[in-house]
């Protein structure tokens, strides 16, 4: 298997895209925060010191999908048509963010999908670090992906949203 980002001399580069054909695409990505009980009590009561968690970490998920180029160096830009997060909490220790994002382009929107769900989950933490500084992100992974020359793909033993 050959690496894409790296030249026959194995110099970084950007893949050149001009050839390839415009599909659909979309890319869900989720990432899990484990935290003290007493946290998450405190996130879903609406009593965080620092307002609406949830709300902000979902407009920063979306925020950071809009910058993926600017932060991944090898990522192309790319025209982003829909940004969902959703963010959950599934224990009463544990929320889960999802990132699902749509674009028409010759390229996959997975490192954006992969970028949102990061940056929610760590507005998260940022939110509440002065209560709890033991939280943790864990399961950053993509759930799946459609379209492209590769196809689809969907982690195996995955849960679906």
């Amino acid at each position: 298997m050959k690496l894409t980002h790296l030249d026959e001399n194995g110099a970084a580069h950007m893949v050149n895209i001009g050839a390839k054909p415009v599909t659909q695409r979309e890319a869900v990505a989720q990432s899990v925060l484990t935290m003290q009980p007493e946290t998450l009590r405190m996130i879903l009561d609406g009593t965080a010191p620092k307002g609406d968690v949830f709300a902000c970490a979902r407009i920063a998920g979306i925020m950071a999908a809009k910058r993926t180029a600017e932060l991944i160096p090898m990522c192309h830009p790319i025209p982003i048509e829909s940004v969902d997060i959703a963010i959950e909490a599934v224990s009463e220790t544990q929320v889960r963010v999802v990132s699902t994002l749509r674009c028409s382009h010759k390229t996959g929107i997975e490192m954006e999908a992969l970028t949102a769900a990061s940056v929610a989950a760590l507005t998260v933490y940022d939110m509440c670090k002065a209560v709890d500084r033991g939280m943790r992100i864990d399961e950053t992974l993509l759930l799946h992906k459609t379209g492209g020359k590769s196809g689809d793909y969907h982690a195996e033993g995955a849960a679906a949203r």
